[in-house]
Formats: structure tokens, C-alpha cells, sequence
């Protein structure tokens, strides 16, 4: 697989950047950073254009998430500043749709779940719990709390697909909901699962293979397998590929992808499910699959801003 730098944007954030996101379509791309602003740029082919800088953090920024656009366009943002903030572009541009104080420290991860569950958005925090802000589309918004999530802290978010793994579509046709899960990762060495069970948020999984902080964690889109894919990393310098079979049922497995040389910041699906990015301190952003044989092999490794590819 041969992959190769397209693009670079000059974002003029006056300091590090944590994240930056394409939405849905993607013709826009959000940026944060700890200069504590959200800048927003429309793209178009090799070119962009920033057209909107969000002020309203009073800390860096950790996080960006873009909402399904079958809710107009909405993004949130996360803060060192214990807040999140939702953000709506109108006619008349982008500003502050709802702000949330729900935490006593730093939100370090946020992430929209599938449209079909709602609107809805996890957030976790360095005080060790996760909330869940979910809206009917009225207007009004209510929040839930999973308290003492992980000790020490939160640091990742990622939702489950909504299609029932195993399920395939007719074309056209509405996916069935299946129960609301998400997975987090922690500073207490941990990746958990949790699922909503009437209408609460209770710990369904417990996995354990990391001897260091969990940086970041990536439920797998679902392609029609009747397996859950989930992909974690730490600062043990390690990605742990977990499985479990949800027809032949029994617990999660998991599998150490590669022990890294530097801690591994980022971990990141495609579309398909089937290629995960992984980056970290070395600087580079290397492309896995998984071959028929179950092994995981590097297809691509590249060097970030360089352009520099090894195989």
C-alpha cells in the first residue's frame, strides 16, 4: 500500500494542536489547541479555508467531535478547563450552542455516538467519571454520570457501531438498535465496556492487558462480521486488538498488535473496519490490517509532515 502526504494546512494555532477532525462529509475540518480556541476550515481539494476561530475555553483544548450531520452542524470541544462546549453553525456562522460543567477536573476525551441511538455525547474526565449528554432534539438536554469510571482518570472515548454485529442490511433498510455500549480507557491501566441497561449506564466488561496509562481507545465499525473489534494503546508503548464473538458468545480476547518504541498516543479505525492508524512519540503514523491468517502486518509507515514513507 503505498501512501503519501496529499495535503497540509497551515492552521496559525499559536500552540500545540491536540486533534483535528474531518466531519461526516469531509468538507470541514476542526482543529484544537492548547492557544484554547476551535478553529474550523472548509476543504476543498487541496485547498482551505479557515472559516470560523471558536473562543470560550479558558484551557487548552483537548478534543474535537463532529455530530452526525442529520443534526445540522454541531461539533463539541473538551477542555483542560473541566468544560464542554457544543458549537452550531447558522447563517449567521458558527457560535456556542450549550455549555456543560459537569466535571471537577480536566475533560480529556469526548465522543458523538451513532444517530440512530440520538443525540448523545460521552465525556471523560481526568475526576475519574464519564458523563453522558444526550439531547431529543427539543432544545433541552439532560445529563447522566457514571462516577468512579476509572480511578485516577479518564482519558478516551469511543462508541460501539449500532448495527448488531453479524447483521447484514437490506438495501434501504433501518438497522435494528442494539443496547447502547461505549468503551473508555483509563490511568488506572484499564479498558471498560458499558452498556445501557433501563435507561442507566452500568460497567459490563473489565479488560486488563495494559501495565501503563490507556491514551486512547477505538470500537471498530461493523461490517457484517459477527464479531466486536475494539483497539487500545498506552503509554506501555503497546496496541492491544481485542475481539469477541457475539454469536458463539464468552468473553473478550485480546492480542498485542505491536510493542512500540515510544508511547503510543493514538489509535484510529477506517471507515471499513478493517485498517487501523496507530501513531505515538516516534513521530510517525503507521497502517495495520489484519491477514487472513488472523496476523496483524504493518501496510504503511510514514513519517508525520515529512511525507517520508518505509515499507
Amino acid at each position: 500500500m503505498k501512501v503519501s502526504v496529499l495535503n497540509t494546512v497551515d492552521t496559525s494555532h499559536e500552540d500545540m494542536i491536540h486533534d483535528a477532525q474531518m466531519d461526516y462529509y469531509g468538507k470541514k475540518l476542526a482543529t484544537c489547541s492548547s492557544d484554547r480556541t476551535v478553529k474550523i476550515f472548509e476543504i476543498n481539494g487541496t485547498t482551505q479555508n479557515q472559516v470560523a476561530c471558536l473562543r470560550g475555553h479558558e484551557g487548552p483544548v483537548w478534543q474535537v467531535s463532529w455530530a452526525h450531520p442529520m443534526f445540522g452542524n454541531l461539533l463539541a470541544s473538551c477542555s483542560y478547563d473541566r468544560k464542554v462546549i457544543i458549537w452550531k453553525e447558522t447563517s449567521n456562522g458558527w457560535s456556542k450552542l450549550q455549555e456543560f460543567c459537569n466535571h471537577d477536573s480536566s475533560v480529556n476525551a469526548i465522543s458523538w455516538a451513532s444517530p440512530d441511538y440520538g443525540l448523545m455525547l460521552a465525556c471523560g474526565s481526568s475526576d475519574g467519571s464519564i458523563s453522558i449528554i444526550t439531547s431529543s432534539g427539543d432544545g433541552t438536554w439532560e445529563t447522566k454520570k457514571i462516577n468512579n469510571a476509572h480511578t485516577i482518570g479518564c482519558n478516551a472515548v469511543s462508541w460501539a457501531p449500532s448495527v448488531a454485529p453479524g447483521s447484514l442490511l437490506e438495501p434501504g433498510s433501518k438497522p435494528s438498535v442494539v443496547v447502547k455500549r461505549f468503551v473508555t480507557g483509563g490511568c488506572d491501566n484499564l479498558v471498560k465496556v458499558w452498556k445501557e441497561v433501563d435507561g442507566q449506564w452500568v460497567e459490563e466488561e473489565k479488560l486488563e492487558a495494559h501495565s501503563d496509562w490507556v491514551r486512547d481507545v477505538a470500537w471498530a465499525p461493523n461490517v457484517g462480521l459477527p464479531v466486536s473489534t475494539i483497539a487500545s494503546c498506552s503509554q506501555d508503548c503497546r496496541v492491544v486488538i481485542w475481539t469477541k464473538n457475539e454469536v458463539t458468545g464468552g468473553g473478550w480476547s485480546s492480542k498485542v498488535l505491536k510493542k512500540f518504541g515510544d508511547v503510543v498516543w493514538h489509535v484510529s479505525w477506517s471507515v471499513t473496519g478493517n485498517i487501523l492508524a496507530v501513531s505515538g512519540g516516534d513521530n510517525k503514523v503507521s497502517l495495520w490490517k489484519e491477514s487472513l491468517e488472523g496476523q496483524w502486518v504493518c501496510v504503511s509507515d510514514v513519517y508525520r509532515g515529512q511525507g517520508q514513507e518505509t515499507q
